[in-house]
């Protein structure tokens, strides 16, 4: 036990001692064009230290559904109690997001994503510790704030550190983990839940914490002077604003299905208070001189389109991950670690396409490959809603993988047509606002379907049982044969007939299940072909984008 517990921190300390040996050798030919941009070596440690605060953001989003069962069987928790534990770290986390920039702004670059990176680490640390669920859903919100400003600021040091023609693989390794986390978080956490314990989903993160922590000291520029950046008026009124409207919004999207949405008292009053807090913090950014939340970066026309892309994005990538677990583990029973492993996959393949399309994002109009990206991932999406309850893993091995594929060239290239194009001062406010929009479409994804599902569900079964009637052959046979089985294990004739009805209602449920998933699957596959006409709003991206304004 005591090697286990240990082995985390010894790669780590093994790794920081490979980065001071980098340093040491590499970093002294690192340079600075005239545009501020990073010349040599240290231009990728810079990439892989951003990234590494990514991954472990985005991993931590999904890790946590697997365990769900087993922590509420430790601490004793109901359904609905438990569903905190996620949808805390959700709320906390995309209320950060579009401040992440002032943050930067006003605590330096460096010492806000270092400072990020050291709270998310202690704070998995006490989710690990959690000996109630109070204590682990107060330490999932930190965890979520702290997070929060490790995605956006991540993206932003890429496009700042490196020049317009480098940025395909400077995106490719930072989108490595964002497309490839939200698969890899079930795998990881199926392994974990089932061989160490759901404490340790948190622990993990303990050694990657460290050796974030120790790159971004040693790699990330030092800040600029905040007299140069910083103002010294806090728009207070503004993060108010946006705390009401956003929180509101997280949590009716994460609770209204439970409550049957708008016949809730709690979700209207969510949704009113969400309008009211959203116009009050769009007057207040838009009237200001130094706000919380650069609104006015919507001004350019790439960010505005590739935002409204993103949340589609985000709506089709989260909205599958959240779809395929369900239906494998309902309805095909497949435990958490099966699950995992049938993403798996998928998530090898977004990786391998990233680092691929790195090189080519730089000479391809990114249009032509986002609309391949949109145009492909609906054709999986109708491949998927051809499920039966027969379905089995050959059967979803390579719609997944395709998948994963066809998310990357949507990924991308949207990320490099939509921020490509902006002013370097604009960069870091832009990608706050795109990667919430990202988030807040994989939210709305989310309790789209989980409503859909419900919805449609009722609706076959509706359909499915004025079927089955006394006066139906085939209703008749199905029964003879199901009860003359159960007679032939033992059974008597009237228990056995209505096992029979028992059993014949079971295979009804599942298969309207089946069709409410084919329902969804479709729906993300209209959405994606729907998007297309925002393509024309977009830049080129890597192909012939012209080089951001200096400082």
């Amino acid at each position: 036990m005591y090697r286990r517990s240990h082995f985390g921190l010894e790669i780590a300390l093994t790794i920081c001692e490979i980065l001071l040996v980098i340093m040491a050798t590499n970093i002294k030919n690192s340079t600075f064009d005239q545009f501020g941009y990073v010349q040599g070596p240290l231009k990728w440690a810079i990439a892989f230290t951003a990234s590494l605060g990514a991954i472990l953001e985005v991993i931590d989003t999904s890790i946590v559904n697997v365990a769900l069962t087993d922590i509420q069987a430790s601490l004793g928790a109901t359904v609905t109690e438990v569903s905190w534990v996620v949808t805390g770290y959700a709320i906390a986390n995309v209320v950060l997001i579009p401040l992440s920039a002032w943050l930067g702004d006003y605590f330096g670059r460096k010492t806000y994503f270092i400072f990020s990176l050291i709270g998310f680490t202690i704070a998995s640390v006490l989710c690990g510790l959690a000996l109630n669920l109070p204590m682990l859903v107060i330490s999932r919100i930190l965890q979520g704030l702290c997070g929060g400003g490790l995605l956006a600021k991540a993206q932003a040091i890429l496009f700042e550190t490196f020049p317009p023609a480098e940025q395909g693989l400077a995106q490719a390794v930072f989108g490595v983990g964002v497309i490839a986390g939200p698969a890899i978080g079930p795998t990881l956490g199926g392994f974990l839940v089932d061989g160490l314990g759901w404490r340790w989903i948190f622990f993990v993160n303990i050694p990657f914490g460290i050796v974030a922590v120790a790159m971004s000291l040693v790699f990330l520029p030092k800040d600029k002077d905040k007299s140069q950046t910083q103002s010294k008026v806090v728009d207070w009124f503004g993060i108010g604003f946006l705390v009401i409207a956003i929180s509101c919004m997280q949590t009716l999207l994460e609770e209204g299905e439970k409550d049957d949405w708008f016949s809730s008292d709690f979700i209207t009053s969510l949704a009113v208070a969400s309008a009211i807090g959203l116009g009050l913090f769009i007057w207040q950014e838009l009237r200001i001189a130094h706000p919380a939340v650069d609104l006015r970066v919507l001004r350019h026309r790439s960010l505005a389109a590739g935002s409204v892309l993103s949340a589609m994005v985000g709506m089709g990538l989260y909205g599958t991950l959240f779809a395929v677990p369900i239906f494998a583990q309902s309805i095909l029973h497949f435990t958490a670690t099966q699950t995992g492993l049938l993403l798996a996959p998928g998530a090898l393949a977004s990786a391998i396409v990233m680092v691929i399309l790195g090189k080519l994002s730089s000479i391809i109009d990114a249009r032509i490959l986002i609309s391949m990206g949109a145009v492909g991932s609906s054709g999986v999406m109708f491949q998927l809603a051809a499920i039966t309850p027969q379905t089995g893993t050959d059967d979803l091995f390579w719609p997944l993988v395709w998948r994963g594929a066809f998310t990357v060239l949507m990924f991308l290239p949207l990320s490099l047509a939509t921020l490509g194009p902006l002013p370097k001062q604009d960069i870091s406010a832009g990608s706050g606002f795109y990667n919430l929009t990202r988030q807040l479409g994989g939210s709305i994804g989310i309790a789209l379907l989980t409503t859909l599902l419900d919805r449609r569900e009722a609706f076959h079964r509706a359909v499915l049982v004025t079927k089955l009637t006394p006066y139906d052959p085939e209703t008749n046979q199905r029964l003879d044969i199901l009860n003359g089985v159960l007679q032939s294990q033992g059974m008597d004739a009237t228990t056995s007939q209505q096992q029979a009805l028992t059993l014949l209602s079971q295979i009804v449920d599942t298969q309207a299940a089946v069709l409410s998933y084919a329902d969804c699957f479709r729906v993300v596959g209209i959405a994606f072909l729907c998007s297309l006409p925002l393509l024309l709003f977009l830049g080129k991206g890597g192909a012939g984008a012209k080089a951001p304004i200096g400082h």
